[in-house]
């Protein structure tokens, strides 16, 4: 819970531009975390809640086959870049292209 006075590593501590006290040990040097670009087939970028269809027929194992022009409807978008969800399925950007 609350640290004692005397447990607080005091030497870190400094003040910023603002005249606000930061301790930069646990500051990070970046202040705005990278964005995700979300690429197709066609290197267009995708957003979350789009609709992207299928360029070519793909196997399935244990699902119906995905077949040429198949949509997939309100895309979400993961933490990797070459994968977006739809539904239960997780889709390779690279066999799709947004419409």
């Amino acid at each position: 819970m609350w640290k004692d006075y005397e447990e607080i590593d005091w030497e870190n501590w400094e003040y910023d531009e603002n005249g606000e006290w930061v301790n930069y040990n646990t500051v990070s040097t970046y202040d705005e975390e990278e964005k995700l670009v979300f690429k197709d087939a066609n290197w267009v970028q995708l957003l979350g809640w789009e609709t992207v269809a299928a360029i070519k027929d793909l196997p399935v194992k244990w699902w119906a086959d995905i077949k040429r022009w198949d949509k997939f409807k309100n895309i979400k978008l993961t933490d990797d870049v070459d994968l977006i969800e739809s539904g239960k399925m997780v889709l390779r950007c690279e066999f799709f292209k947004k419409i």
